[in-house]
């Protein structure tokens, strides 16, 4: 008799001896990242900052206030698109600032090809750190094949700005576009049941009318108008351009390219846009003359992430007594049920980082910084339960709204000491609302009927596939109108107020900060360092540190994630340019940012504090 083992166990081994063949070849591709880690952290440690050279800012992708969480693994594997990368606004802000006081830095250079947007507020924080820069006499040199609008904001603060002799500065303007679904969905015959309160809620404006209402657009027209005033006024500011120059190069721009036949490179130059037409040698050229020439030929330049790294390695090596800290806490993203990854506020991820700094007894303050458009009504009282426990505690909590901070964002804001926003800030939005879709005339016209039996009349409250009934609405309302009423209740105790006067500038309407500042729905204006000082100033310091407050990682997910933003980061986005038109990009950003949040409100009520139209240029 055979001693050969059956089919079944050699199967079953053959499993097991793969399983253990591939731990081994992870566990291997795992030894050599962390080499290849230490080998890089060691070059950078063995290659000083020249004695003098260019600060080259270079942002890639969106200016975020926090980076969307991806597993370090998956993006040291997989290509990127440059609508999927990310630049920190602060370590702009904090790597210009670094340069103007650094005797190494001699200029600063603006390369902003692969710069994709990220609102105006983030903008005009980098925009601060670039005038600033200016005023230590060090030159500005923005150089780009072409600009867009967001790309050409930042390129104002420059002192010289070359533009391709085949490019274009391509400004158009502040707009809010929406797609609306009634005629599809009537055609579908789905049955939408909409719940809400306030006149200016334009959310379920998609689901109930086939235009944008006249109250919608009155109250967007409002808000973009000022912010276009704000980014014109800047723009012509910085270029020595008249008032009203901007508009009337883009309202003007058909006939003035026909008198320069088309050539939009020169038109820039002739309306002052920009300064010099160059081409890429010649560009290569104007920055070896203004910082010198490296060992490779090329102007000598020092890229903002190799300056940042080595500035923070350095100050980390000198003794520093440990004192008192100022906490941040980064709110980005649509709020949601439960625990979220990073790019997202989840109520109880969140919730956890107020707990996580209460246990620190060297926070003596909170800085919660906000860039959320609002979600989940539950989630958001999660939130603010915490921010008031935290308060009880005994630390301070101001908030610094950056980009948008509306509807749950805003309520989320409401337990602060003090509310800080942005003039260009989009806040306000105090209003709830619920869709509940059904589809039995959809099924119906299918052939497919739905028919039971329940002990109570909302047995099936929550069918889809069935009519809700006049109760069940009454139900639903109800809830609507509660939350409203709470949400102006605890914006009135927080503003020291009274919810009828909340109601008036409430309703779901949307403000910019300091329209916000004047109808006293925050307390001040600023950005994010002027919020770290009031902290400071609450708690009573002089001298303290500021530390964002993270989700802890364990050792291999360090690893994974210095070695995938220092070494590919850069890399996936340039890599990825030129398979599509950066307008294109930005299109389908957009049309993904108001698809995207239907598949993922996961309210336990239903129940929603979100602003869509906050979609902000």
């Amino acid at each position: 008799m055979s001693d050969k083992p059956g089919l079944i166990r050699r199967f079953f081994r053959f499993i097991g001896r793969l399983a253990h063949g591939i731990r081994v070849l992870f566990n291997l591709l795992f030894v050599l990242i962390v080499v290849a880690l230490i080998i890089s952290m060691f070059q950078k440690d063995v290659q000083p900052l020249p004695e003098s050279a260019a600060l080259r800012i270079a942002p890639g992708g969106f200016l975020v206030e926090q980076k969307t969480y991806t597993d370090p693994l998956t993006q040291l594997m997989q290509q990127s698109s440059p609508a999927d990368a990310e630049t920190l606004v602060q370590d702009v802000v904090e790597a210009i600032d670094r340069g103007a006081t650094d005797p190494r830095i001699n200029s600063l250079v603006l390369e902003l090809d692969y710069l994709l947007g990220g609102g105006l507020t983030k903008l005009e924080d980098v925009g601060k750190a670039l005038k600033d820069f200016r005023k230590s006499g060090k030159p500005i040199i923005a150089v780009g094949d072409n600009f867009t609008q967001e790309q050409y904001y930042l390129a104002s603060y420059a002192d010289e700005i070359h533009l391709n002799p085949m490019g274009a500065v391509l400004i158009a303007g502040f707009g809010s576009y929406h797609s609306y679904f009634k005629d599809a969905l009537d055609k579908l015959r789905v049955n939408v049941n909409v719940f809400r309160v306030g006149t200016y809620k334009d959310a379920i404006e998609p689901f109930t009318r086939t235009d944008m209402s006249p109250a919608s657009r009155e109250h967007n027209s409002a808000w973009l108008n000022a912010l276009w005033s704000v980014y014109t006024s800047r723009v012509e500011s910085q270029r020595n351009q008249p008032i009203d120059a901007i508009n009337d190069y883009v309202n003007n721009l058909g006939a003035k390219l026909a008198a320069y036949q088309g050539n939009t490179a020169e038109l820039a130059v002739a309306t002052g846009l920009v300064d010099k037409l160059s081409t890429r040698p010649q560009m290569a050229d104007r920055l070896r003359q203004l910082a010198g020439v490296d060992e490779d030929g090329n102007y000598q330049g020092i890229d903002m992430k190799r300056y940042l790294s080595h500035t923070r390695r350095a100050e980390a090596l000198e003794p520093t007594p440990v004192g008192d800290k100022i906490g941040i806490i980064v709110a980005k993203g649509m709020i949601l049920d439960g625990e979220q990854p990073a790019g997202t506020v989840g109520g109880d991820s969140l919730a956890q980082r107020f707990q996580q700094a209460r246990k620190d007894d060297q926070l003596k303050a909170l800085v919660l910084r906000i860039d959320s458009p609002g979600g989940s009504a539950f989630a958001s009282e999660v939130i603010r339960q915490e921010l008031l426990a935290t308060r009880k505690a005994g630390l301070p909590v101001i908030v610094s709204m950056g980009t948008v901070a509306a509807s749950g964002g805003y309520w989320i804001a409401m337990g602060a000491n003090e509310v800080w926003a942005s003039p260009t800030t989009i806040t306000g939005s105090i209003g709830v609302f619920g869709v509940i879709p059904t589809f039995e005339e959809s099924l119906a016209a299918l052939g497919i009927n739905n028919d039971g039996i329940g002990t109570t009349e909302l047995a099936d409250l929550y069918q889809l596939d069935r009519p809700m009934s006049d109760q069940a609405k009454q139900v639903v309302q109800s809830g609507v109108n509660h939350i409203y009423d709470h949400f102006l209740s605890l914006v009135a105790d927080a503003r020291g107020t009274s919810p009828e006067a909340i109601h008036e500038v409430a309703q779901g309407r949307v403000w910019t900060g300091a329209k916000a500042r004047e109808l006293g729905l925050v307390d001040e204006l600023g950005d994010l360092q002027a919020a770290i000082e009031a902290a400071a100033r609450v708690a009573g310091l002089e001298q303290y540190e500021v530390e964002e407050i993270r989700k802890p990682l364990d050792f291999r997910e360090q690893l994974l994630q210095e070695l995938a933003n220092g070494q590919v980061a850069g890399w996936l986005v340039q890599r990825s340019q030129g398979w599509m038109p950066q307008s294109w990009l930005m299109g389908l950003y957009s049309l993904g940012n108001k698809l995207n949040p239907l598949g993922r409100l996961n309210d336990p009520r239903g129940m929603y504090l979100q602003c869509f139209e906050c979609d902000v240029p």
